[in-house]
């Protein structure tokens, strides 16, 4: 029964160790994504679909 004790023990130390290191690679800015702004500008916002074109209609006169 302490065996289970020491493998929680361990588990939870090295899971605030692993959540300290992602918290430091946050702040330090690993994360940030520096290439997507740079490449945004050659892509379209939206697709744009084709609209059809008006059907051009002549009126008859009598």
């Amino acid at each position: 029964m302490s065996v289970i004790y020491i493998l929680l023990s361990i588990s939870i130390i090295v899971a605030i160790v692993f959540f300290i290191a992602f918290i430091t690679a946050v702040r330090q800015g690993q994360f940030d994504d520096s290439y997507t702004p740079s490449v945004r500008m050659l892509f379209e916002d939206e697709l744009v679909k084709e609209q059809p074109k008006p059907s051009v209609k002549i009126k008859k006169t009598n």
